[in-house]
């Protein structure tokens, strides 16, 4: 597993960013890439460790620890070290279909569970996941790779972004003829529209991956929203199986007084519309130019907002955020190996900084108004501090603190407060059973809903999670369903 001496001879290195100020003119991707010497030297400090936690994929404290889709790290860390980069290409595909977008927005939670990382930095795993994909594409290596035969058996899969390809990729490899029906006007879902393109580049990494799945096969149908515009009764009958991947995308609301005006929006709204008038070199009809932004959110999508906000040329931005500012070490109730809550300045907040002179995010703080001026657009908010305590339930809740209520400018606002679960009109036209929380009801590693032949993968069965995690259950719900159309399965 690399260089036996390896994690004592080398520090971890990481790629550079391009410089904040420069970045945010363009769309382009912000990632740098070391020289191939220096991902050598790092896949050489993966350790001898004996129980590598990085690929064990559990969760721990309700979070991910190691990497749910089972990758064999330190196998591909010791054969990058040897230079056997195609070898590590075909290990890296043995687990993941796309580590070409995992490598790029996964948060990592692999090097969380390092066990180097427990008092040293963590092995680099996701630059190396990143480079191994980028060389095979350079090179060549990835090609189309169609089934030798085909069963006659035909599947439908419902939503086209990570889990709805991840199930569209590992049942046509079995031999069915898979057409997967996406909503909006380009395949890729929460990958296309979802995350901006700085992040993850449509064209030269989407529409790659895209291109490769129809060149083996796979039919994809756009504009297509099952249950609205097209009937899912009819589906049923045209198709052997269906695979419900539609995603969590309900987004959470801020039902408080003004919320109706104009200059209100979604944070899906817009970067959805941003990404539209990327692809298309228009200006985005929501646009945060010469504004005031605030983003109600501290996630990722919070943190994509910021940075696309600073893209448009806003005035300032802010950053709401409910929770306390995370600790900048791991605190004794998050050990290893736990994810680490820590501080950490994402790419968004690193921008706003360089421009602004300060991390954007204000921390303990709620919004409690929206205030319009004459035209009913909104101007200003007016924000309170809280503090977290138990109410008569023993429930921990924010208390909002007297004294401390502020007015702020804003001309737009943006509200990323996470997602409540999936949209209910294809579930109801179905009729799919769901869980109290309104996702599809259908267990982990058996995907089967209340309906024979239909399975669910994904946001719209787990809830709201990380693109690696909707892959681990795209490739579950293949496996079911290639089981469930042939008696027995072969996928992984």
């Amino acid at each position: 597993m690399g260089k036996p001496t390896g994690f004592l001879e080398y520090v971890r290195e990481i790629p550079a960013d391009r410089p904040p100020l420069e970045r945010v003119h363009d769309y382009k991707e912000f990632h740098l890439h070391l020289e191939e010497k220096q991902l050598r030297n790092q896949g050489a400090r993966c350790m001898d460790c004996g129980v590598p936690f990085c690929h064990t994929g559990k969760l721990i404290s309700g979070m991910a620890s190691g990497c749910p889709i089972n990758n064999l790290i330190p196998e591909f860390n010791d054969l990058v070290f040897r230079g056997r980069w195609q070898e590590a290409l075909e290990r890296l595909h043995k687990t993941n279909n796309f580590p070409e977008f995992t490598g790029r927005v996964c948060p990592a939670p692999c090097e969380g569970s390092c066990v180097l990382g427990i008092n040293n930095p963590p092995v680099t795993i996701k630059n190396i996941e990143y480079s191994i994909i980028e060389k095979g594409w350079e090179e060549g290596w990835v090609i189309p790779n169609a089934p030798r035969s085909r069963t006659g058996k035909k599947v439908a899969v419902i939503g086209s972004g990570p889990a709805g390809l991840a199930a569209a990729a590992q049942l046509n490899a079995a031999g069915h003829a898979v057409t997967v029906f996406e909503r909006a006007d380009r395949p890729g879902g929460l990958l296309m529209y979802g995350i901006p393109n700085m992040k993850l580049d449509k064209n030269e990494v989407v529409r790659r991956r895209i291109r490769l799945m129809e060149e083996e096969g796979i039919k994809f149908v756009c504009n297509a929203h099952v249950g609205v515009t097209h009937d899912a009764a009819q589906l049923r009958k045209d198709f052997d199986s269906i695979v419900v991947c539609t995603g969590a995308t309900l987004p959470r609301d801020l039902p408080i007084e003004g919320r109706a005006h104009a200059g209100v929006h979604f944070a899906m709204e817009f970067l959805t519309a941003n990404t539209k008038a990327v692809l298309a070199g228009t200006e985005a009809n929501i646009s945060a130019k010469d504004k005031d932004v605030i983003v109600i959110g501290g996630g990722d999508t919070g943190t994509d907002c910021v940075g696309t906000s600073l893209r448009h040329g806003c005035k300032s931005v802010t950053q709401i955020e409910i929770l306390p500012k995370p600790p900048t070490e791991r605190t004794a109730d998050n050990p290893w190996p736990e994810w680490p809550k820590t501080y950490k300045m994402d790419y968004g907040q690193e921008e706003a900084a360089a421009r602004y002179g300060a991390d954007p995010r204000v921390y303990l703080t709620t919004v409690k108004k929206f205030n319009a001026d004459a035209s009913g657009r909104v101007e200003s908010l007016v924000t309170v501090e809280i503090k977290w305590g138990k109410n008569d339930k023993g429930q921990f809740v924010p208390q909002e603190q007297p004294g401390t209520e502020k007015t702020r400018p804003a001309q737009l606002v943006l509200l990323a407060m996470g997602f409540l679960g999936p949209e209910q009109p294809l579930i109801k036209a179905l009729t799919l059973d769901t869980d109290p929380r309104s996702n599809i009801k259908a267990d982990h590693n058996v995907h089967t809903t209340n309906l024979p032949g239909v399975f669910a993968a994904g946001d719209c069965r787990r809830g709201q999670s990380l693109v690696v995690w909707a892959i681990n259950e795209g490739r579950a719900a293949a496996r079911e369903c290639d089981r469930y159309l042939m008696g027995a399965t072969t996928l992984p």
